[in-house]
């Protein structure tokens, strides 16, 4: 299946860059990867956040068929591992849709936010609304940490400053969730369920795998990892490599002490074939080397990649030619080394792998409870949310549904919000089925 020529010219409309701090302090990658052991475990985060975390609502407001609530409450993140979180986002925000008429049960679905979705319009108009009047359900819309008011004041619009910081962001949505969820099941509403659009749609997933009981999921336009988003996707483009090259050469940190935080060996964890391999740039062209020194670079990095080291993850991350290496002392990279390494890019887009692989990949997290309670929306084409040479929720998941759209990401989002909404009430009616008594 091709992809879809509306997602490639509709990233090429965008000029902003990702990532443009680079990783992320280093400190704040070995934290938010130590509490990810916690949170990528159910059983071991039961007692994280208390049944009784204080929500508080703020305002209300009126309409014809509805009501809107505003609340607030402290992300428990923010507890759990102080300070990683920028001071703008430690209070998570959110906004309630209730139906004035309930038409079976008090349901509530949980929307989280996609990319460049900030403060609350784009959910509430385009899926919140539409549902009071097709099917008398509430909608919960949670603020996703780095937008809207959570948004840091040195950030560019919708473009994370650091890598770190999509993992910091899951990490709070994760506990976020689960606040919202026990506060819901305390106010009585029933049944409960998750959903969200591309990012939107692979934050909700992550926050199902930590919730202990049954619960309708909808991922839609997101698949098991957002490594293949970075790395081989349309984003890629939009990655500024030329910075993440450059602390990854310099500082021995990531190569020496990240890497081995990274747990994640599904069988998707190396595959880097001709799929992988033909979106990545030209190292020759990256470095401006002469045609006969990329011969010569060409020749020592294959020869080298036989005889690298390789992690546990399986991924090789010191592909330097002999030459180079020999110049190399106790683990220390010598100037000639960061500066020259000819495979450094392919090294990068391995690290990012590993990391991405790490903290967002659903292999590495637990199975939700019951997976005939998930309906995943997938477009055919997307160029966003590459499905090549990963595992497939199918894999991680078994006994999942995976509906295809025909088109891409941006045709999905723009003129399929109706079919979203049916993955949900199908995924609900599913639940009420199996279980009429799970209140």
């Amino acid at each position: 299946m091709g992809v879809s020529r509306l997602d490639v010219f509709y990233r090429r409309l965008l000029l902003t860059k990702l990532f443009i701090g680079g990783w992320g302090k280093p400190e704040d990658l070995k934290r938010i990867f130590e509490f990810r052991k916690h949170i990528g475990d159910r059983e071991r985060c039961r007692s994280l956040v208390p049944k009784d975390y204080p929500v508080h609502i703020n305002k209300t407001e009126e309409h014809t068929d509805c009501q809107i609530h505003e609340g607030f409450f402290i992300s428990p993140l923010e507890h759990l591992v102080p300070g990683i979180l920028p001071p703008e986002a430690v209070k998570a925000r959110f906004q309630f849709i209730v139906p004035k008429k309930w038409q079976k049960n008090r349901p509530v679905c949980i929307h989280l936010a996609g990319t460049g979705d900030h403060f609350f319009w784009r959910r509430r108009t385009l899926m919140a609304r539409p549902m009071v009047k097709e099917a008398g359900m509430a909608s919960l819309l949670l603020e996703s940490p780095y937008y809207g008011y959570r948004k840091p004041k040195d950030q560019l619009r919708s473009s994370l400053k650091n890598v770190s910081d999509l993992f910091v962001m899951g990490g709070a949505l994760i506990l976020e969730s689960t606040v919202l969820l026990r506060w819901l099941e305390s106010e009585g509403y029933w049944p409960l369920g998750m959903t969200g659009i591309s990012m939107g749609g692979h934050m909700a997933s992550l926050a199902v795998t930590n919730w202990p009981k049954p619960i309708p999921l909808i991922p839609c336009l997101s698949w098991s990892t957002a490594s293949s988003v970075f790395t081989t996707g349309v984003l890629s483009k939009a990655v500024n490599w030329r910075e993440l090259e450059k602390q990854y050469a310099i500082n021995s940190v990531y190569e020496e002490e990240i890497i081995k935080l990274l747990e994640y060996c599904g069988a998707d964890s190396f595959k880097m074939g001709p799929e992988f391999v033909k979106n990545v740039d030209s190292f020759e062209h990256l470095l401006g080397l002469s045609g006969e020194e990329r011969a010569s670079v060409d020749q020592n990095s294959k020869a080298d990649q036989l005889f690298s080291p390789v992690n546990r993850s399986g991924m090789s991350f010191n592909i330097l030619p002999r030459s180079l290496r020999a110049n190399t002392q106790h683990g220390k990279k010598t100037e000639l080394a960061k500066c020259y390494r000819p495979s450094l890019h392919r090294e990068s887009i391995s690290f990012m792998k590993g990391v991405m692989d790490e903290f967002t990949h659903m292999a590495n997290f637990s199975v939700p409870v019951d997976t005939s309670l998930i309906v995943v929306v997938q477009a055919k084409e997307d160029a966003y949310i590459p499905r090549t040479g990963v595992l497939s929720l199918q894999e991680i998941w078994p006994g999942c549904e995976v509906r295809y759209l025909n088109g891409g990401h941006i045709s999905a989002y723009l003129f399929k919000q109706g079919v979203f909404r049916r993955a949900i009430y199908d995924t609900f009616d599913r639940f009420c089925l199996k279980y009429p008594n799970l209140q």
